[in-house]
Order: C-alpha cells, then structure tokens, then sequence
C-alpha cells in the first residue's frame, strides 16, 4: 500500500495527490454535519417531516445542474486559468456557510435562511465535485494514462472513508457538542482544503486554443463496474490542455465530420466573444446528442425511477429518533453499515452480475428494494417485536441491505451512461446522466414529502406512515413497465 501511494505520488506529485484525497474525503465526511443539520430541522425548526424534506430536497438541488459548472470551467477560464480558480470558488461557497451558520444563531433558526445558506454550501460542493474530477482526467489523461485507474481508487477510498468516519464521528459529535462548534469543526476542511488549493500549479490556457472542447473519444475507459464510474465520472468537464488542431486530426481519422453553422469555431474576435462560442458549441453538441432516442431512452427509465417513488426517508428518521428512540451515535453506526452495504453490492456486482442482462438485473433489483420495503412494514407494524427481534437489528440488517441492493440498480445507470456517451462529449454528457439521476431523487423526494403531508404524518403522528410505505412497495414496481426503455441486449458491462 505504501509502496503504491508513493508511485502515484512521484507520477502526480505529492501537492495534486494531497488535493484529491482531501476533496473526496471531504464529500465523504459531509454526512458528519448532515446529521446535524437533520437534528437542527427536527428538534430546533420544530419542522414536520414533510417540510424538512422539502428544505433539503431544495438545498441539493446544486448537484442537479453539474453540467453548467462543467462546462463555465471549460469554456471561461479565470485569469488564463481553467480549475484552481473555479476550486478556490467552490471551496469559499462551501466554507463560509458553515461559518455563518456556527456565528449567527438566528441564520440557522429561521428555515428560509437556512435552506439558502445550505443550497449555497450545496452549489459549492457541487462545483468542486466537478473541477477535481477534471482535474483528475486531464492528469491521467495528458501525464500518466497507466495509473488512471489507480488514482480513481484513491479517489474512491479516500471518500468511502470519510463517509465512514463522518458517519462515526457525527452521532457523538451530537451527544457531546453544541450545533454550532459542529458546523465550526467541520469548516476545518474547506479551510486546509482552500490553502491545499494554493499548493497545486495549473498552466495558464492560450486564448488560441478557444473553444476547446474536445471532439474525439480520446481517454475512454475500461469498463469495469466501480472503477469505470470514477473514470467516466472523474472526466466529467475533462475537454481541456489538446489543441483544436490536434483534436480535429484525430476526429478526421475515424470519418467525415458535418459541422453546422452553430460548430464552426471562431477564431477572431474578442475573448468575451470566443467565450460565448465556445459555451454555445458545447450546449448545442450536448443536447443534440442527448435528443438521440438510443440516449434518451434509457435516461428516462433511470429518471423514472426516481420521480414515481415517493422517497420517506425523512419521515423513516423522524419515526426512528421519536418512536423508537434510537440514539445519534446508533443512527452513525447505521450509516457506517449502509456504507459497507454499498461496497459489498459493489463487490458482487462486479464479480456476479455484469454477463446478466441489463433489463433482468434491474428487474431483481427492483424485487429486492420491494422486499427491503416490506422490512419497513414489518417495522412499523412493530411486528419484529412478537417475532423476538429488535428494532435497532431491524435498522441495521434494512439499511445494509438496501444500499447494496441499491448499488445493483445504480452499477448499471452508471456503465450503460458510460457506453451511451458519443465520442467528444463524454465527460459532460455524463454529467448530464448523473444529473438527471440527482434530479429524479430530488423530486422523488418532493413527491415523498407531498405523500407524507397527503397522509397527514408529522412529527409524533405515525399513524399513516404504515399506508405510505404500502403505497411505496407498489410504486417500486412502476418502473418495471417501462423496462422496455432499456436496449434489450444490453448487459452489466456492456451495452
């Protein structure tokens, strides 16, 4: 192990690796001041389930648009630069809104305040998201292509384990300090993170090179399950540091290429001018592509998923602190187990499932979130008791098992995205994908929160919550009559 982080840091240097790993620990470690946040709109906002799922459905409604970030990064450099200054950005949008929110109690006490600094701290999180996964495919992509997928592993380790310890470290967090020295401890990160900024070198971008946004295929990757999202997913906005010249003989090596009017590149003009091409050319390739039906098709099946599934896990967290009493450190450990859930599926996945054809893994995954639902019957009825099992072994074998029946549907979303991305828009178009997924569970979550209020389920009013998850075992089966969406041969790694 030690022997490979130091090859990776002699062939990136020890600044880039540094920066990586502590972005991605980072997003993993969020879940640390998110259960803070979800205690704060419970227990101080004195909110109904129904409207602390609509504050954060709202509040991560960033992550739905990451391709706009994409795309501003590529084709509006910052003084000749292209990603630290966008990184430095995202990291400010994402300290000074914990900052605020530990100074100003009354911020933090109001829930239309909140809900905007936490959309704000969304967007920058978002927007960082973005910029290191750039950042990370140019590397592997123009420096050292034969350790790309041991970097994407790095990425991947480094955020399972801050999910792990934020998960951890967040229940007792809550037991011993006050909301407000959490959000201040948690601002450490963005803070070293911002300084780590300052420690990575990014060469300043010609002005002849606009509009650079790539036109071959150059730096497809493998496909092999989790290591294949992290590739695809890590070149989201990756369009950079090749020439057009250079770009334009190698999209001519595998055909003719018909440019339209809107693709023809500007070469004079202003620099604002050259921007706004270059933002134009990538919209108008983007949404073309994505208007084909052999992209389309698929991306909405995975969109409907999402939307016709009313998503209660809010409400699920109110009935577990009120009803059942369990404790913040044990819902940490919950996590934690649901993150080991995640990583199994994973495994299983990518050793078991990937010859099995898409549409028949989709449709046992949905059988098996079917049946995980019916544990939440079994729950709420309080029918484990009779049956001598208790609620927090109940918790725990449910949310295990969930995340890694879970991984079975989303393995797929991610490989046939990949595979679906036409040469020279890979990365954006994935992102794209990705925020169409982000986008389905956000209004999944608005139809959870308009079902509990339907169903008149608030905060020590349960009585409709054993309906609603009734309503949702029948819902997961929508999804099933439009698997004809998904091509027909495709497969778990191939589409």
């Amino acid at each position: 192990m030690i022997h490979w982080l130091k090859q990776l840091q002699i062939a990136f240097g020890a600044s880039f690796l540094w920066l990586v790993c502590l972005i991605y620990f980072t997003q993993g470690f969020r879940s640390f001041v998110w259960t803070a946040i979800s205690y704060q709109l419970k227990d101080n906002l004195k909110l109904s389930p129904s409207a602390s799922q609509f504050v954060t459905s709202i509040a991560f409604f960033p992550w739905s648009i990451k391709p706009l970030y994409g795309i501003l990064s590529d084709c509006v450099p910052i003084r000749g630069r292209k990603r630290i200054p966008y990184l430095v950005l995202a990291t400010l949008l994402s300290l000074f809104p914990w900052l605020i929110l530990s100074l100003n109690i009354s911020l933090r006490s109001s829930r239309v305040s909140l809900m905007i600094i936490l959309t704000v701290q969304n967007l920058g999180s978002a927007m960082a998201d973005v910029v290191i996964d750039a950042m990370i495919a140019e590397a592997v992509r123009f420096e050292r292509a034969s350790f790309a997928g041991d970097l994407q592993s790095v990425s991947w380790m480094t955020m399972a384990l801050g999910g792990i310890c934020g998960s951890l470290l967040g229940g007792y967090a809550l037991t011993n300090f006050q909301i407000n020295k959490i959000f201040l401890l948690f601002s450490a990160l963005p803070t070293i993170q911002l300084f780590s900024c300052c420690l990575v070198e990014e060469s300043s971008v010609n002005s002849k090179d606009f509009p650079q946004y790539s036109t071959s295929n150059e730096g497809s990757h493998s496909i092999n399950g989790n290591s294949f999202h992290k590739d695809n997913l890590s070149a989201e906005k990756s369009k950079t540091g090749v020439s057009r010249r250079k770009k334009s003989q190698k999209s001519a090596k595998k055909g003719p290429v018909t440019m339209t009017k809107s693709q023809i590149p500007v070469k004079d003009g202003s620099l604002a001018t050259q921007w706004f091409h270059s933002l134009k050319m990538a919209t108008f390739s983007l949404f073309r592509a994505f208007r084909q039906p052999i992209i389309l098709r698929p991306m909405a099946w995975f969109f409907l998923a999402h939307v016709t599934f009313p998503n209660l896990s809010t409400v699920m967290f109110y009935y577990q602190t009120e009803i059942l009493k369990l404790e913040a450190s044990f819902l940490g450990t919950m996590r934690v187990v649901g993150w080991l859930g995640l990583m199994v599926g994973t495994i299983i996945y990518n050793r078991f499932l990937q010859k099995m054809k898409l549409r028949r893994i989709l449709l046992c995954a949905h059988i098996g979130l079917s049946i995980m639902i019916l544990l939440d019957v079994v729950l709420v009825s309080r029918s484990n008791i009779s049956l001598g099992i208790s609620d927090k072994v109940m918790v725990l074998f449910g949310s295990a098992l969930a995340d890694g029946i879970n991984q079975f549907k989303f393995m797929p979303f991610l490989i046939l995205s990949g595979q679906l991305c036409p040469p020279g828009i890979e990365g954006t178009l994935f992102a794209l994908f990705m925020s169409i997924n982000n986008l389905g569970s956000t209004l999944g979550s608005f139809v959870g929160a308009g079902l509990a209020s339907i169903l008149n389920i608030s905060s020590g009013s349960f009585d409709n919550l054993l309906l609603g998850i009734i309503i949702q075992v029948f819902c997961i089966f929508i999804p099933v009559c439009f698997l004809f969406l998904i091509p027909k041969e495709a497969t778990g790694i191939s589409a």
